[in-house]
């Protein structure tokens, strides 16, 4: 093989050892079931059904036929029935040992809903709305008129000027959940790509690679391995988590993400090649395994700004970092799922992104090879830029 492509046999090679390695495909296998179990309990949620059992006496029995034919008819998954007790002090004993929910009892003002140590949110809020609904309806005919002339001009609804309301809603939790992704391939791997690099140079190995091929062939290839490890997981975690979606509320409108995903694996071969350089600095810097974590730590934090900044930005200067390297990589991709960018400004995004991505490589390559044959100690980035080949 020549030396001009003796990258790839590098990349493979690593490629080889990272998956025989019992702890990256355990963790693999761990975030796979986290993700399947979370898809999961979405599923379960959605189709759980809850029975409420309500006690009523002879005072409460008609608005117990109200609760159990209206209630239950605003919520599939929810349903109400109701146990008919003698009297009041039934109805206590039936709370008390736990043989019903709650005890629905008339007051001066209303009713009530009585519970043992607390009366469930859920079917608390399905009465309350049940009831008013219902005595309000009573009350509109009482007064000579109904309840839709009563209510009407009273209804209160949300938009956004800038696309769907929904789509803007759905499209945020997908851009956290790209987020996440990215911020979780940049540390795992950037932190096995600079292990590789510091363990390669601690035991001096380094040295006889160097006589058979160039460093920044050794680099290209660690890099090209570090990408490929981390796409090929990322691809398998999203496949996993769409098909999963599908069987859910959001499966209908995963067509309209699809566009906005694919933008993201784009994004992300630039943005994480950027960081996967700065890990492998951080790697030559380090002279054993113990330095790492203090030449990784600039790197790391930045990877940690851009994640809680696509998180926690807004208005002005979330527009402004999403043209920003590093961030456009996790920024932009985010907006294009909820709408707010255009293809044109992710495609000049992704430009701007790739530009600085090459220009941190080619500063990386000069300080990885300066510093991956000086073995004497850690070396700052300074030393490092300085030292002799």
């Amino acid at each position: 093989m020549s030396t001009a492509s003796s990258w790839a046999l590098v990349a493979q090679r690593d490629v080889s050892v990272r998956l025989r390695d019992k702890t990256f495909l355990g963790s693999t296998l761990f975030t796979l079931v986290i993700i399947v179990g979370l898809i999961g309990f979405q599923i379960w949620l959605s189709s759980n059904e809850t029975t409420y059992d309500v006690a009523v006496t002879t005072q409460s029995a008609q608005m117990g036929e109200v609760l159990v034919e209206q209630g239950s008819g605003n919520d599939d998954t929810v349903t109400i029935e109701t146990t008919e007790v003698d009297d009041a002090a039934a109805a206590k004993a039936a709370v008390t040992e736990e043989t019903v929910d709650a005890w629905l009892s008339p007051t001066d003002e209303g009713w009530q809903l009585i519970g043992k140590s607390e009366v469930d949110p859920e079917l608390r809020a399905m009465a309350e709305d049940t009831i008013r609904q219902h005595v309000l309806a009573a009350n509109a005919a009482d007064a000579g008129t109904d309840l839709g002339a009563l209510q009407a001009g009273s209804s209160v609804t949300t938009d956004v000027l800038d696309g769907d309301a929904e789509q803007q809603m759905i499209g945020q939790a997908v851009g956290f959940a790209m987020a996440i992704l990215f911020y979780m391939a940049a540390i795992v791997f950037g932190m096995y790509l600079a292990m590789s690099v510091t363990e390669e140079k601690q035991s001096r190995i380094v040295e006889i690679i160097a006589t058979s091929i160039p460093l920044r062939q050794l680099l290209v290839g660690k890099l090209a391995a570090a990408v490929a490890l981390a796409v090929g997981q990322l691809v398998l975690f999203g496949v996993v988590a769409l098909v999963g979606v599908t069987f859910t509320d959001w499966g209908d409108l995963l067509p309209s993400f699809t566009s906005g995903v694919a933008w993201f694996v784009v994004f992300f071969l630039a943005g994480f090649t950027m960081i996967a350089a700065m890990y492998a600095v951080a790697g030559a810097l380090a002279s054993r395994q113990e330095d790492i974590q203090s030449t990784s730590l600039p790197v790391t934090v930045l990877t940690m700004v851009m994640f809680f900044g696509a998180l926690f930005a807004e208005g002005t200067v979330a527009e402004v970092l999403a043209w920003v390297p590093p961030f456009s990589a996790i920024l932009q991709p985010m907006r294009l799922v909820t709408g707010e960018s255009a293809w044109w400004e992710a495609l000049l995004s992704l430009g701007l992104l790739a530009l600085a991505t090459g220009a941190v490589v080619l500063l990386a390559e000069r300080i990885y090879r300066r510093a991956l044959m000086q073995t004497s100690g850690k070396l700052t980035i300074a030393q490092a830029w300085k030292a002799e080949i």
